[in-house]
């Protein structure tokens, strides 16, 4: 250890430099319009209401009046002002704000050349500057004004960006916060006028806007990703964190090599991971002719996938397992890509086995079979997408219940669900603005819920909204309150604002969930804005569970997610979010110790940030694929795929629905789950488990079946039989071992793989203890 280790004079400077130095905060946004100007002089407010000096120098409202109103008495030092071509720009002036000397400057435009004459060639070079001279900086940016985004967002949409900065800029930036909105929010706003003199209005299509929103979602998990990996390193954490994926393929020069490697880039893609690949080889070996052409081959294709790969010596076979897990769990990998064993039963049993080694071993990795589809005379080269049978021709006439079911969508209310990683990010704060700028264009809007936590930032935005009263209900010796339900019906106003999404009603209401409420509403034709935080979405349960080792009892469907016809992400960095629980803004002085002690550690807000940026962003895919057939940024489907769950004696079976559900979800499968007990007839535990099981596949819109075995032995056939039924693509099933039956199990599963060799497999790990 060199914990005690005297520190450099150069180490002891650089530390004094770095506390002299200003901090740099960038509010990212996908297009001109988001938002970003609007937040970072709301935060100059903020600032300025807490006692600090802030101005502000070249910041551009481009008078859209909710950003002019935020302006309101901020101090401006005036910019210079230059034109080019006849359009007018404006430099920082240097000058006037270091003769100023404040201890914040709200600095529009990051990603901006400045005229020949002045000090530096850019904006950045400006702000760093000033961040030396220990000035602190607020600054906003679009995703396409990045390099290497910039390259992406002009192959897919055109975009041109007039300057870009270095990808490394948000790097150098104490906090980078994402501002998202909807295409939907966009397009309004620039029918309503407020975007006139937007730079690239020419961009504002709904699959344009929705490409760049994906883009700046998955730049933002990225860069959250990379601090949660060093803040784990920091803490001495070993494993993946779980908020993210990290895929190894195990390869060999051979032609089946490039299948794997491409099935392990579609499974990386679809889960916005990093991509491993490896090849043991004996060492000294020389290559065949052949070997050497594969080898060259997958090399190319490593470099053409973004896919690190790697070549290690292996002595013995018999090591392969061993060696393999040893390597993924180095490399913090998530889920291994392999294929399967060729291997006769006479030969494992002489030269070992590689699926009983892994099975042995790899407790906490998912490994993923890959199918030997040409045994069975398929091609090699994976189908890419399947036709969608909804969308026939455009002179198909519609049937009577097609068109009661386009009638019925059209009468019903809009729906928009505002997101967040945890309490306090600011959800109910801007469902309650926006409530009050649709009131102002002549909306009826009410409040049919409202929980403000006591933070009287949020009680203020309330203003002039109309509150519908609680419901009173007498419940076990007390009185609770509830969403009065039937006075808003009563009430039928065109808009309803309602908090708590994933709240649970007291029995004997109308229904047992607010989202029924909700979805009521939406029925009768009111809009409904709500509010949830990710940890509540059911096939995210597991996945929370793991990076905060809190179980979260009140869920909410996915399913009611897609439902939204928008979903917005209100981002908050763990920094600002622990700022405010610090200054009382979130929770009670006395809990607050306690809330960021538990929940709200730095490791948690990370880990969940992250979670709520790729939920997000898979949201938009999914949406951009029902627009546009043609496009995902995730990659074509495989082909048409029959998700099969199998749920054996022992397994955590809500664990493998739910990661069933999101497989079958992304890959626009139907979704099976098959528990199987032993015995005739299932005990009470086992039938409660079964219960709760079929509760949950039915609420993800799957098919559910029980079935008895007589013993271990006759399991792997009985799932085969089922998965043959069902026209299964992929079978799933789980790791967990019940006590006395380690080694049956696992000669079960070892049989079912070998069964399911024409099939993808997915052996799903167990949650970290």
């Amino acid at each position: 250890m060199d914990g005690y280790k005297r520190k450099t004079p150069e180490q002891i400077l650089q530390e004094i430099r770095k506390l002299q130095r200003g901090n740099l905060k960038i509010l990212i946004g996908a297009v001109s319009g988001s938002g970003k100007t609007y937040h970072m002089l709301r935060e100059g407010q903020m600032l300025k209401s807490q006692g600090v000096d802030v101005v502000i120098c070249a910041v551009s409202t481009l008078k859209r009046p909710e950003t002019v109103k935020q302006l309101a008495d901020l101090e401006r030092v005036p910019s210079i002002h230059w034109t080019d071509r006849g359009k007018e720009f404006k430099d920082l002036n240097l000058e006037g704000l270091l003769a100023r000397n404040p201890e914040v400057v709200l600095v529009d435009g990051l990603a901006h050349r400045n005229r020949k004459e002045a000090r530096f060639p850019t904006r950045l070079k400006d702000i760093a500057f000033l961040l030396e001279k220990g000035i602190s900086v607020i600054t906003t940016l679009n995703v396409y004004e990045l390099e290497g985004v910039h390259d992406l967002a002009r192959k897919w949409t055109g975009m041109e960006a007039r300057e870009t900065v270095p990808i490394e800029t948000l790097e150098m930036a104490d906090e980078v916060r994402l501002i998202d909105v909807t295409p939907e929010t966009i397009i309004t706003r620039l029918r309503e006028g407020h975007l006139g003199q937007s730079t690239d209005t020419v961009l504002f299509t709904r699959k344009d806007l929705a490409i760049l929103r994906e883009l700046s979602l998955r730049l933002m998990a990225e860069d959250v990703n990379t601090t949660l990996e060093r803040h784990r390193e920091e803490l001495g954490l070993e494993g993946p964190s779980g908020a993210s994926e990290r895929i190894l393929v195990s390869a060999q020069y051979h032609w089946n090599g490039s299948i794997y490697i491409r099935r392990g880039q579609q499974i990386a893609k679809r889960l916005n991971g990093d991509l491993l690949v490896i090849v043991f080889m004996p060492p000294k070996r020389k290559l065949s002719k052949d070997e050497e052409n594969f080898k060259r081959s997958l090399h190319k294709m490593a470099q053409k996938t973004d896919a690190t790969l790697e070549e290690l010596p292996l002595r013995s076979t018999r090591q392969f397992a061993a060696e393999m897990i040893r390597y993924a769990l180095d490399k913090k990998v998530t889920r291994i890509v392999l294929g399967h064993s060729k291997k006769s039963r006479w030969q494992e049993f002489w030269q070992g086995s590689v699926t009983d080694g892994i099975l042995k071993r790899a407790e906490r990795l998912d490994i993923f079979w890959v199918a030997d589809r040409t045994a069975h005379g398929e091609p090699r080269i994976l189908p890419a997408r399947r036709r969608n049978r909804e969308h026939g021709s455009q002179y198909h006439r519609l049937s009577k219940e097609e068109m009661d079911r386009k009638v019925k969508r059209m009468k019903r209310g809009r729906f928009k669900i505002y997101i967040g990683a945890a309490p306090g990010v600011g959800k109910t704060y801007t469902m309650l603005r926006e409530g009050n700028e649709s009131l102002r264009k002549g909306v009826d809007v009410v409040i049919g819920w409202l929980e403000t936590h006591g933070r009287a930032e949020t009680a203020a935005q309330v203003e002039n909204l109309e509150i519908i009263p609680a419901l009173q209900i007498p419940y076990k010796g007390t009185v609770l309150r509830e969403m009065n339900i039937t006075a808003i019906l009563e009430r039928n106003p065109e808009l309803v604002l309602v908090d708590e999404l994933p709240h649970s009603n007291v029995p004997g209401t109308m229904h047992a969930k607010r989202y029924e409420d909700i979805l009521a509403l939406l029925e009768h034709g009111i809009s409904v804005i709500t509010t949830v935080n990710v940890q509540h979405l059911e096939s995210l349960n597991d996945a929370v569970e793991q990076v905060t080792g809190i179980r979260v009892r009140e869920t909410v469907p996915d399913v009611v997610l897609s439902m939204a016809d928008e979903v917005e992400l209100i981002d908050v960095t763990p920094q600002s979010l622990q700022q405010r629980m610090r200054e009382g803004k979130i929770y009670a002085a006395d809990k607050v110790e306690q809330a960021l002690g538990s929940f709200f550690k730095t490791g948690n807000l990370i880990a969940l940030r992250e979670l709520a940026l790729r939920e997000i962003a898979d949201d938009v895919d999914e949406r951009l694929e029902a627009w546009e057939r043609q496009f995902s940024l995730r990659g074509p489907w495989r082909r048409e795929e029959s998700i099969y769950v199998c749920i054996l004696p022992g397994s955590s079976g809500e664990r493998l629905i739910r990661r069933g559900f999101r497989i079958a979800y992304r890959l626009k499968a139907e979704l099976h789950v098959n528990f199987i007990f032993l015995g005739s007839a299932p005990g009470e535990e086992t039938q409660s488990k079964a219960d709760a099981c079929r509760k949950l596949t039915e609420s993800f819109g799957g098919f559910f079946e029980a079935a008895p075995a007589d013993s271990w032995k006759s399991i792997p056939r009985l799932a085969m039989d089922k998965a043959s039924r069902v026209k299964a693509t992929q079978i799933i099933i789980g790791q967990g071992i019940p006590a006395g039956q380690k080694l049956r199990r696992r000669k079960a599963v070892r049989e079912l793989i070998r069964l399911a060799r024409d099939l993808d497999v997915l052996l799903v790990s167990n949650p970290e203890k």
